[in-house]
């Protein structure tokens, strides 16, 4: 362990994942102000929503804090292989290139990711897995198994001068996992006894629930249940990376005595890892969507992408009637064995009323026990400070729902110091009492088709915009004198076609224009910018005096000789 020098802070910093869900990447910091050491813990992504972000593809965290810290950034830490976990390295690595430690799923998710990634960099990569412990600079990091839903998922007990802290990641109690281990709770106590626990920071997700999540053995059990009693084909439809929900649904099928056709490049890329690691030792070799057509009816289970209502997946596909190989009819069955993210339901639904609309029965885990959250529950989460008993809390991973419900149990279990923070919020762990002792920036950048882009640089606005009031453009020849050398041409885009009256919306622009220019004298028509401005006033206003909207208006005007 470091020793502790005058003026040293230990200092947690979320840059994401706080008072949001998703985009998880948090700093730890250690030494004095304008000279620490840093780590930085997970490195994650966050979706974008259609309303809000329209053509977005990715949400990454804004990293300008940590690029001017670079030098002095000692590690990235991956929790476990979840995409708003890990999904942001291969575009923002390069910005920071400091070495990664990662579990071997992890590791083989990433790696199968930069196969289809282009331009991915060559990051350097050191496996870890739970037990291990290592050191960085004045950071002593012990990786502690936890149960969750994806393979290798890990806690980290990071040991300072200035004590240890706990960041819990994602996490549940499961007794019986269908992969891996139970959440360590004993080496949680060990390290409790060992050297205390300064402070825990844990997850929110589910702080607003009471009770304990069931196991995914019960899940396992229901489907097994559900695809006995169905009569048709089933298809589920998962997270590609939860391979114990993928290994109980190949136990299930096994058991009622189907065979499992897989479709979808995430959901075999995830598969070939985890074959790979011998995740999936002891199950049947999957088949290829091509066998889907001969099978049985009642002889075969189709796991596919797609649970998020994502328009370019399989399952997205086969209710649009698109998939080249699988159909879905009436006497089929479809298993959402997925929570809905928030912001996806209109897309999900979508889908389900396509497919509930051909017959297809719809199973969510609202009609029966197909699906269980990976993260505690609040009894859960008194049962982590009962191991850990920590002297502060952090909440992170949710919204400020999660955060304030998780404040208020870790006051009710007794810890002393509770610190509810903010991207952006760098919290003192110590010494001395915990809070909020400084503000770095915390924003966003879109990936945007091959660019990653600040929001302001994106043109979202401006789509946003268009999308609800459409674009007109306008297009005017005036020659050097101000005179007009040809009458000015209109294409509008999202916009009626007649107005109430019956008139062509065309012809109020044009109309708008010319009307417009004639007022303008000569002089002030050799003043192209002038000219744009009051055009493009003039026909907004038009516009909306017909139709009660505002488009985005745009003016050309061309000077020729």
């Amino acid at each position: 362990m470091a020793k502790r020098r005058t003026g040293d802070e230990l200092v947690f910093l979320p840059l994401g994942g706080v008072g949001e869900i998703g985009m998880n990447l948090s700093l730890y910091g250690f030494g004095p102000d304008g000279n620490r050491q840093w780590i930085i813990v997970d490195f994650g992504i966050t979706f974008a929503n259609e309303f809000d972000e329209p053509g977005v593809d990715l949400i990454f965290p804004d990293l300008r804090f940590a690029e001017a810290e670079r030098k002095s950034i000692l590690g990235i830490i991956i929790t476990h292989a979840h995409e708003d976990h890990f999904g942001a390295l291969l575009d923002l690595w390069p910005r920071i290139k400091a070495p990664v430690y990662m579990t071997p799923f992890a590791a083989g998710l990433l790696a199968a990711k930069a196969e289809g990634h282009a331009g991915a960099p060559d990051i350097p990569v050191k496996s870890y897995k739970a037990g291990d412990r290592w050191r960085l600079g004045p950071f002593d990091i012990e990786a502690i198994n936890v149960a969750h839903s994806i393979p290798e998922s890990n806690a980290l007990a990071i040991r300072t001068g200035l004590g240890t802290v706990l960041h819990t990641g994602d996490w549940k109690i499961d007794a019986t996992p269908v992969l891996g281990h139970p959440t360590d709770f004993e080496r949680i106590g060990a390290i409790a006894a060992e050297t205390g626990i300064r402070a825990l920071v844990g997850d929110s997700t589910n702080a607003v629930r009471e009770g304990i999540s069931p196991s995914e053995r019960e899940v396992a059990a229901s489907l097994t249940e559900i695809i006995g009693q169905a009569p048709g084909r089933v298809a589920v439809t998962t997270f590609a990376s939860n391979v114990g929900r993928i290994r109980a649904v190949a136990e299930a099928a096994a058991a009622t005595g189907r065979d499992v056709v897989v479709l979808g490049r995430a959901m075999h890329r995830s598969l070939d890892v985890a074959r790979e690691l011998g995740l999936l030792d002891g199950i049947k070799p999957f088949l290829g969507e091509d066998a889907y057509g001969y099978l049985p009816r009642d002889k075969v289970v189709a796991l596919m992408t797609g649970s998020q209502g994502e328009p370019r997946a399989a399952l997205a596909k086969v209710a649009t009637g698109e998939h080249r190989n699988i159909t879905l009819a009436p006497g089929d069955t479809l298993i959402f064995s997925s929570r809905t993210i928030p912001g996806n339901e209109k897309s999900v639904n979508a889908i389900q009323n396509a497919l509930a609309g051909k017959g297809v029965r719809i199973l969510t885990d609202r009609d029966a026990l197909v699906h269980v959250s990976g993260h505690p529950r609040r009894g859960e989460l008194a049962r982590m400070y009962e191991y850990a008993r920590p002297e502060v809390a952090v909440p992170v991973h949710g919204e400020a729902v999660h955060l304030n419900a998780h404040a208020d149990l870790a006051r009710h279990v007794g810890v002393p110091e509770v610190v509810v923070g903010g991207n952006g919020k760098m919290i003192r762990l110590a010494p001395g009492p915990a809070g909020i002792v400084d503000e770095a920036f915390a924003g966003r950048l879109f990936k945007d088709g091959r660019l990653v882009v600040l929001p302001d640089a994106s043109g979202v606005k401006e789509r946003r915009k268009a999308s609800f009031a459409g674009v007109v453009v306008v297009s005017l020849a005036l020659d050097g004198k101000g005179g007009i050398a040809a009458d000015p041409e209109a294409v509008l885009i999202g916009i009626p076609d007649e107005d109430q009256r019956g008139e062509d919306f065309e012809d109020v622009v044009i109309d708008a224009a010319e009307s417009t220019l004639e007022g303008l004298s000569r002089p002030r028509r050799r003043d192209l910018d002038t000219v744009a401005e009051a055009i493009k006033k003039a026909v907004r206003a038009a516009v909306a005096e017909r139709w009660g909207k505002k488009p985005i208006v745009e003016v050309v005007v061309h000077e020729v000789d």
